[in-house]
């Protein structure tokens, strides 16, 4: 009998995208550069749907045209009316009804509707058999539990690296390098948005011009609430807890404190104090054995080592208990190709898996 999910040798992987944003472009330019990317340069990808909110969508069972639909979005932002896959499947009909091995769930993040529709997307897949990779943190944020375990009784793999720290193996890590080890407690600097923000107050910027510096340099979002109220930490907090300290911790459970409050006068009284802000992200468990979360600005002396990360960089702590400290650093930049080499990886993890 084959594996649930077995495709054979030589067959392409058939992909559903839902969400084909700048990751999932930077996805798509990368598997045309194999010169520059050898490493991806083997995985055979049929995309048999790119399905997005505003700029159209295209489905064929075949595979569609991935070179012609990039140049499409380059040229015009959105895929041009008389192409010939275009349909009008929305993201949860076509996770219910077209033919694939994979869904790619990498739709912007919607905290207000608590991770919908992404978390039903995945949810749709696992229910059919189907793979299921997600750069969305909703479903890992808000129905981790449930999905692990639909994906468990339905034979099929529900991957989240891209979730946290952009492509960093931080859920590989833990769970193909640190078998029987438990993590006691998460911190880290999680939100880039923040720390260049944070950055531009230290050079005697006005929020609001250190924000605009953020965007122009392709950091912060049009709207930077959600990074400056500490919501997209909070989220991160919930997704790391829930995947690696075996949590059900919602983003709405984590405590939040912002920095919208910040000025660069305050910012510098720190620094005269010996002082400097940073955005931290925490999870660990009470005395009584309950999992807690704060993504909240505090104040670290100069020599702290949270205090030494710039720019876009991130840094993550995990505490445990038989491998003591483990940390891991990104060193930011603007480029969203450690991003999408996220979701490649979880691509190519599956690829073998369903060629084994």
């Amino acid at each position: 009998m084959p594996r649930v999910g077995y495709r054979g040798e030589g067959h392409p992987l058939r992909v559903l995208f839902v969400g084909f944003g700048n990751v999932g472009r930077t996805a798509g330019e990368i598997l045309r550069d194999p010169k520059n990317y050898p490493g991806v340069a083997d995985l055979d990808l049929a995309t048999v749907g790119l399905i997005t909110r505003t700029r159209g969508c295209l489905a064929n069972p075949s595979g569609v045209d991935l070179p012609r639909a990039l140049e499409e979005l380059k040229t015009r932002g959105r895929f041009a009316p008389d192409h010939p896959d275009r349909t009008d499947l929305d993201g949860l009909t076509a996770a219910r009804t077209l033919d694939y091995h994979v869904l790619v769930e990498i739709s912007p993040l919607n905290v207000a509707a608590r991770g919908e529709p992404a978390i039903s997307h995945v949810r749709a897949a696992l229910s059919r058999g189907r793979h299921a990779v997600t750069a969305n943190k909703g479903p890992v944020a808000w129905a981790h539990e449930e999905l692990c375990a639909l994906a468990e009784e339905k034979g099929a793999a529900f991957l989240k690296e891209t979730t946290v720290m952009d492509g960093v193996p931080v859920f590989n890590l833990a769970e193909r390098c640190m078998q029987g080890c438990r993590v006691l407690e998460i911190e880290g600097i999680l939100n880039s948005t923040s720390n260049w923000v944070l950055a531009g107050l230290e050079e005697g910027l006005s929020l609001e011009a250190a924000v605009r510096v953020a965007q122009e340099a392709g950091i912060a979002e049009a709207d930077p609430s959600h990074d400056l109220e500490g919501w997209d930490g909070a989220v991160k907090v919930s997704a790391l807890a829930n995947g690696l300290m075996g949590g059900e911790l919602t983003p709405d459970q984590v405590e939040r404190v912002g920095m919208s409050h910040l000025t660069p006068e305050t910012v510098a009284s720190a620094r005269t104090r010996g002082r400097r802000f940073k955005m931290l992200c925490r999870a660990w468990r009470d005395e009584e054995g309950v999992l807690k979360g704060r993504s909240a600005l505090e104040e670290l002396p100069l020599d702290h080592f949270y205090a030494s990360v710039s720019g876009a960089g991130a840094a993550l702590t995990l505490r445990t208990d038989l491998l003591h400290t483990i940390r891991v650093v990104e060193e930011g930049g603007t480029s969203l190709v450690p991003t999408a080499y996220g979701v490649l990886s979880d691509l190519l993890a599956l690829r073998d898996r369903m060629n084994f």
